[in-house]
């Protein structure tokens, strides 16, 4: 059976509210409106598209270079065909993505990568980029408000809670999930993975940190308090500064977001040349001055 519109479902939204749901796009092209609105009005978005929607830009894109900036020699010296296309539809899924939310060409961004991979942009601190894929999608996330998270898995996943309750599960959790048929119970052990996953990627830690440490409610509506996060014993680990969704899409796969507010400045205006730090900007132009 087909799953729902992720911009209509919210079923499994811990919080909808307080999260962007994940945009389809088809490309450079977009449609770029909803990153747009999602920051503005929420301080986050994400996106959602696949490998193909992105080979037109990645083989005839004539401004590749610059577009892939600090990339551009990876991406040169990538001989596996395939991973060499991947590696660059992703890295203009996450520019593009991130020049929509801030109203700047993609190629005026420079994107790094800190120790583990995870990308960032230089100079603009304030922002946190998440990236994730799994087949043939690929999903980027942002925010302005803290940290955010972003975890993709198909759909059809089979998790066993039989072999994994101990290393996936809190107590409350495995005690929720054992009351329920096989079929919810391999449903709701997919759920909490990508959950747990898009927490542990926000706070850059990543599968180092243990999945049965933290917990959320295991039911489709997410009954999880203010915040969404729970200790091992099933009550509140958080005072509602983290926000969690999880989105089917596309039919076939499921997207999870964790987004942390750090009561940033709340201002709205997200415009790269507004939010590029002082240092850096005099840091640049120093070096662009001829001696």
């Amino acid at each position: 059976m087909p799953m729902e519109d992720p911009q209509h479902d919210t079923a499994q939204h811990d919080t909808p509210q307080r999260i962007t749901a994940p945009v389809h796009v088809t490309g450079p092209a977009g449609p770029w409106e909803g990153v747009r609105e999602g920051m503005a009005r929420r301080g986050n978005a994400s996106v959602f598209t696949t490998w193909g929607e992105w080979l037109t830009a990645a083989l005839a894109e004539p401004a590749l270079r610059p577009l892939l900036g600090r990339d551009w020699q990876r991406y040169r010296h990538t001989t596996d065909p395939t991973i060499r296309f991947r590696f660059v539809a992703s890295r203009l899924a996450v520019r593009y993505t991130a020049a929509a939310a801030l109203g700047t060409d993609p190629a005026k961004l420079d994107l790094s990568y800190k120790p583990g991979g995870r990308p960032y942009l230089r100079g603009l601190d304030q922002i946190d980029l998440s990236l994730t894929h799994t087949d043939d999608l690929i999903a980027v996330g942002i925010s302005r408000n803290g940290r955010i998270g972003i975890d993709t898995e198909p759909a059809d996943r089979r998790l066993a809670f039989s072999l994994l309750q101990n290393q996936v599960c809190t107590e409350a959790e495995r005690a929720e999930l054992a009351a329920l048929p096989e079929a919810e119970q391999t449903a709701g052990m997919l759920r909490l993975w990508t959950l747990k996953e898009a927490y542990t990627k926000a706070l850059g830690q990543g599968l180092r940190m243990g999945f049965s440490e933290f917990g959320f409610a295991t039911g489709r509506t997410g009954r999880t308090g203010h915040s969404g996060l729970l200790a091992p014993d099933g009550t509140p680990a958080a005072h509602g500064e983290w926000a969690f969704g999880t989105y089917p899409v596309l039919g076939r796969y499921l997207v999870s977001v964790a987004c942390h507010d750090a009561g940033l400045d709340p201002s709205r205006d997200t415009a790269v040349s507004t939010m590029l730090d002082e240092g850096f900007v005099a840091m640049v132009s120093g070096l662009l001055d001829p001696v």
